[in-house]
């Protein structure tokens, strides 16, 4: 098993609070990890990202992709902290409690779950609540 988190960036990232949501989610969801790599990077690198693979000329906040089917994950997700800022901005959220969501987003990604279709998004939304609910009453626990 192999989690690696990357950031790109110049900004202070709590790595050990991403790799806790992440394992809780694929836990959570009855998978396991052969290997996840988290990239934490700025729009000018998720914009290319978007643009090379998904034909889409605009950065946004999270990209994933799955190499493989089943319950054993080898997958990669891209985070753009730049978007993640100015949505945390627009939710009137904080930063770190955006930074969770997404990363929370980005792990139901790669474990199968879509959001192209206004069901999917609300399927989405609900288990995003769960985790983030859920990492926050385990993290009141052990702190």
């Amino acid at each position: 098993m192999t989690l690696q988190i990357y950031n790109t960036t110049k900004r202070e990232l709590p790595e050990k609070m991403l790799e806790k949501a992440v394992l809780m989610v694929v836990k959570h969801e009855g998978c396991t990890i052969d290997t996840i790599v988290g990239v934490y990077c700025g729009n000018k690198m998720i914009q290319r990202i978007n643009r090379e693979f998904l034909n889409h000329d605009y950065p946004t906040d999270t990209i994933t992709f799955r190499y493989n089917k089943g319950e054993d994950i080898d997958g990669e997700f891209y985070i753009s902290l730049d978007v993640v800022k100015e949505n945390a901005a627009r939710f009137t959220e904080t930063f770190q409690h955006e930074l969770l969501r997404v990363t929370l987003h980005s792990a139901l990604h790669l474990i199968g779950y879509n959001d192209a279709s206004p069901d999917q998004r609300e399927i989405m939304q609900q288990k995003e609540t769960l985790y983030i609910n859920l990492f926050n009453t385990e993290n009141e626990q052990t702190s």
